[in-house]
């Protein structure tokens, strides 16, 4: 493996407004929450809670990583822009550590942007050394998993990593299990083995709307994400529980204005969720299977109005 260093550089400004941000080496350190975009998270659980943390919330970057050695452009090729008889943009790829601050002017750090294809060892190493020189305190992910979940019921959370203790309430699915892995997931894996604290949050999206945007999970994810650190972020739940009542409202008018089957697949998952919440615990979301259209054809359905609700919102 090579040294890690090489993969990202400081941001000299950057780095001396976060030692004068966070104080000497006896304060408590900052929280470090990190997304990163292409693996796996239903309805863009993740990727909207960096959002929000960034949206309108002045930043600094502290250091950036070399997006030449760790993307693949070829698999996720970036923008250009062509004008008359020229090439005159690029929309070159930004995988950055940014100094931001929540509403009682907390610094804490956020770390995002798309996973790296390659040198998965090298990247975890090198966060490792940001979150050894920074002295951070807590490093937090999240992403959503599509689950047999109706839309009606309170979103589920699936705590891990060696912090899980803090979001109480919520257990594991399962004892043991062999998924695909994620950059994301060795980060954790590397910092946990390191001695540092780590806590994970997956948000349970149901499974025909997983592919859309679905903000009542991000919304669970901060709640918990706040709970857990101590930040203050008043204007991302306020914004996030705005779009998360009107997702739900045209959600319910879809399903009124939709067919008897749609219904009854709805009402299908709820009466499974019902039983399940009725034992011993939320947490295990595992039922009978039940005869149900897969979640492609339920996601085709809600895909046509929840695209036109996010172009009618910007985007966001």
């Amino acid at each position: 493996m090579r040294d890690p260093q090489e993969l990202y550089a400081w941001e000299p400004q950057g780095l001396a407004l976060f030692d004068e941000a966070t104080g000497g080496p006896d304060s408590a350190g900052p929280v470090l929450v990190y997304h990163f975009e292409g693996f796996m998270d239903a309805g863009e659980t993740g990727a909207q809670l960096i959002e929000q943390l960034l949206d309108g919330r002045p930043s600094v970057t502290v250091a950036r990583f070399d997006h030449d050695r760790l993307v693949d452009y070829r698999a996720r090729r970036p923008v250009m822009t062509f004008r008359r008889d020229r090439w005159t943009a690029y929309e070159a790829p930004a995988l950055e550590l940014r100094l931001v601050r929540d509403a009682t002017h907390q610094p804490f750090l956020v770390l995002s942007g798309p996973e790296p294809d390659v040198e998965w060892e090298s990247f975890a190493a090198a966060v490792r050394q940001i979150v050894e020189r920074l002295r951070v305190r807590m490093a937090v992910t999240s992403h959503g998993i599509p689950m047999g979940v109706p839309h009606t019921r309170p979103v589920g959370l699936t705590p891990h990593g060696n912090r899980s203790d803090l979001v109480p309430g919520h257990h594991g699915m399962f004892d043991e299990a062999q998924v695909p892995g994620s950059a994301a997931a060795l980060v954790e894996l590397r910092l946990t083995e390191a001695g540092h604290d780590v806590l994970g949050v997956a948000a349970h999206v149901p499974h025909y709307i997983a592919r859309s945007r679905y903000p009542d999970a991000t919304l669970v994810v901060l709640e918990a994400l706040t709970a857990a650190t101590g930040l203050v972020l008043p204007e991302a739940a306020h914004a996030l529980r705005s779009r998360a009542l009107r997702t739900q409202d045209e959600i319910e008018r879809e399903l009124a204005e939709g067919d008897s089957e749609l219904v009854a697949v709805v009402r299908g998952l709820e009466q499974q969720y019902d039983a399940i919440a009725g034992a011993a615990s939320r947490g295990s979301l595992v039922a009978e299977p039940a005869e149900l259209p897969s979640a492609d054809e339920l996601g085709e359905v809600f895909e046509r109005f929840l695209a036109e609700r996010e172009d009618g919102d910007g985007g966001r």
